[in-house]
């Protein structure tokens, strides 16, 4: 039995409204791949994104690193692109690095990694993506 609940339409607008400092956890180099084009459509809007990749050196102009724990700065959300088995470690990092914000991509569904993000005091948001939410909500 599914119990997790997605945060009111009202919250979710105010996390894309709101200028952030934003992991992309799995951002691609590739601009055909989903991870490139929302890690620039977010940039697009305002907000500050860090590409998170141990294979990749810089993408969209910004330096890449190979994980979490390895960004020298404040993270407001991390958006996650990586498959949901790999989701319990990015909560795990997410808190440790006193992130507000998990988002979980269209797909990327881990309820016990969302519920301990949640305990921590993040805001979960899950199997959405930020561009069909900009274009449902803006």
């Amino acid at each position: 039995m599914n119990t997790f609940e997605n945060p009111s339409d009202a919250r979710i607008r105010d996390i894309l409204a709101t200028p952030r400092t934003i992991a992309v956890v799995g951002c691609s180099p590739d601009p055909d791949r989903d991870s490139h084009e929302i890690a620039a459509l977010l940039k697009a809007k305002g907000h500050k994104v860090i590409p998170v990749n141990p294979t990749s050196k810089e993408i969209l102009g910004e330096r890449c690193f190979a994980s979490l724990k390895d960004i020298p700065e404040p993270v407001d959300m991390v958006d996650v692109f990586r498959r949901p088995e790999h989701v319990d470690q990015i909560a795990a990092d997410s808190i440790a690095i006193g992130a507000k914000i998990l988002w979980l991509q269209l797909d990327v569904i881990n309820e016990p990694a969302a519920q301990k993000a949640q305990a921590a005091g993040m805001t979960v948001v899950m199997d959405r993506c930020p561009a069909i939410e900009y274009r449902r909500l803006f």
